[in-house]
């Protein structure tokens, strides 16, 4: 990233497990957020990674249907979907192979993951960095 850039073009790519995290715990998931309501950086999603953190929120924390609608509602309002239409098989685990093609597709700068098992130990993909939520909120301050 050159010094002209500004935080608004950053642009990431939030693995599901940073989604559940900043609806649920807060923190600095949440943080990242705040920042995309603001407008300070981009996030991009997509329906599939969508449909897990609905999945996720109902079957694993137990959240009824019409909450989780509307957290997911709720966030529509900040995230910039694409169609991932090219699939990619890295990652034995396939719900990260998902976060792999949209970050790619939106030409993201950063994948941001709590996922210490199968993303972070990339590092990169494709030239995206892999990196952990408290490494963007870094990133951002500095920027």
């Amino acid at each position: 990233m050159n010094s002209s850039n500004t935080s608004t073009e950053i642009r990431v790519c939030l693995d599901t497990n940073i989604l559940v995290s900043a609806l649920l715990f807060g923190g600095k998931p949440e943080e990242i957020l705040d920042l995309a309501a603001r407008k300070q950086i981009k996030i991009i999603s997509s329906p599939v990674i969508l449909m897990e953190l609905k999945q996720v929120l109902t079957d694993k924390f137990m959240w009824t249907d019409n909450d989780a609608k509307q957290s997911l509602k709720s966030l529509m309002t900040i995230l910039t979907l694409v169609v991932p239409r090219h699939k990619i098989n890295k990652i034995k685990y396939g719900p990260d192979n998902r976060i792999l093609e949209c970050a790619l597709l939106a030409k993201t700068d950063y994948i941001v993951s709590g996922d210490k098992k199968h993303l972070l130990p990339l590092s990169e993909f494709e030239g995206i960095k892999i990196i952990t939520a408290s490494q963007l909120l870094k990133i951002v301050r500095d920027s």
